[in-house]
């Protein structure tokens, strides 16, 4: 599992009549973000800075459920949100502020929790997790993981992904505009499935976990957001977010939920195959290639079923979701630093760490978002995030 977005970085310089409920996705978004890692630290597969993972079976069954849907479908739900609103920003701007832009909102920060706050979160590890009680200035001396992007593996990506949509513009400046339709359902369902097939291609030679250092990129994930970066492309030249059918969003949102029957299926396969559980992270195996496919089927009905939702209920003015919406980069950039300090003051408590996530994982929503709004009161702090 990757340690995961940036949510507010993804959806910069809306216009000025931007629809609410894309702010409200943010939001939602962000406090999954908050608990896939809080999950990740008490049991759910996956790296983070710093675990106490629970071996009780009925904790792990839920938390990997949790995170396995969650991976599905939010990170690449960030970068379809982003490229929506890249092409309007960059025809706003042109191309030397678009970058100028870009470079400043996104770049600073990666090269803020590279230099220094990721060194500060590796610290506290070092001093209260480990027990190794020396200065700062004693654990630098000997610190050289100064490239670490940490969960800025989005924006580093983002980044990337945006520069080379520039590239494009300027090199194809004259292509045609042509039409596309908003997909209906079946189309999607092709698309995903397709893309399910990719990633099982890709996941032959880097299996999910595979991590390309030190940018933190994980191969075995980025068909989805390659293809969902491209697609928000699309959908924002041909307006998709406001002419695709309710028949279509309405089928898919209650198709997802279906495909959560699929975690039986898997379990009996796992149980009667007596298989190795890596082989659903890649390798060439039939396993990897149906948990592939089922992985982006699921995510992409997910996406497309709270974009649908959203449009038709969350699309109302709210103060409080406008305040945590303002705030959502600021928690993402922040967020690993509370959950770290509440995870390491609960470090000694004897209990199992299955019962310390259900007082961490609220606490740290409510921690990230506080210092989140705490910190975009900063001076100078806005223009960046």
């Amino acid at each position: 599992m990757s340690t995961q977005t940036s949510p507010s970085a993804l959806i910069t310089d809306q216009p000025k009549n931007k629809v609410v409920y894309i702010d409200h996705l943010k939001v939602l978004l962000t406090i999954l973000v908050i608990l896939h890692h809080t999950f990740i630290t008490y049991g759910a597969p996956g790296g983070w800075y710093y675990m106490q993972k629970t071996t009780q079976q009925g904790a792990i069954i839920p938390m990997t459920l949790f995170v396995s849907v969650n991976q599905s479908f939010f990170m690449g739900f960030f970068f379809f949100l982003s490229a929506y609103f890249i092409r309007p920003s960059y025809e706003r701007k042109g191309a030397g502020k678009f970058i100028a832009d870009r470079l400043l909102r996104l770049g600073l920060p990666l090269i803020f929790y590279s230099l220094v706050f990721s060194p500060i979160l590796i610290y506290l590890i070092y001093y209260f997790g480990k027990g190794q009680h020396i200065t700062f200035l004693q654990f630098l001396s000997g610190f050289d993981d100064w490239i670490d992007f940490g969960v800025l593996w989005f924006v580093a990506a983002l980044l990337l992904f945006t520069l080379i949509y520039v590239l494009v513009r300027a090199i194809f400046k004259n292509l045609p505009a042509k039409v596309l339709p908003a997909p209906n359902a079946r189309t999607i369902v092709l698309f995903a499935t397709g893309v399910g097939v990719i990633s099982f291609l890709v996941r032959i030679i880097f299996p999910v976990g595979w991590v390309l250092k030190p940018v933190g990129f994980q191969p075995g994930h980025f068909s989805q957001y390659i293809s969902l970066f491209i697609l928000g492309l699309v959908a924002s030249k041909n307006d998709w977010l406001n002419t695709m059918t309710d028949k279509t969003g309405k089928w898919l949102a209650s198709f997802a939920p279906r495909l959560l029957l699929f975690f039986l299926v898997f379990f009996v396969i796992e149980k009667t195959v007596h298989m190795d559980g890596s082989w659903w992270s890649g390798g060439l195996h039939w396993q990897a290639l149906l948990y592939a496919v089922w992985e982006q089927v699921i995510g992409f009905s997910i996406i497309v079923g709270l974009l649908y939702r959203g449009k038709k209920s969350w699309n109302k003015p709210s103060a409080l979701l406008s305040k945590l919406s303002r705030c959502a980069f600021a928690v993402y950039i922040f967020h690993p630093i509370v959950i770290i300090s509440l995870s390491l003051a609960v470090r000694n408590w004897a209990i199992d760490p299955a019962f310390k996530l259900l007082l961490v994982a609220p606490l740290a929503v409510i921690g990230s978002f506080l210092l989140g709004s705490l910190i975009v009161l900063i001076p100078g702090v806005k223009r960046v995030i």
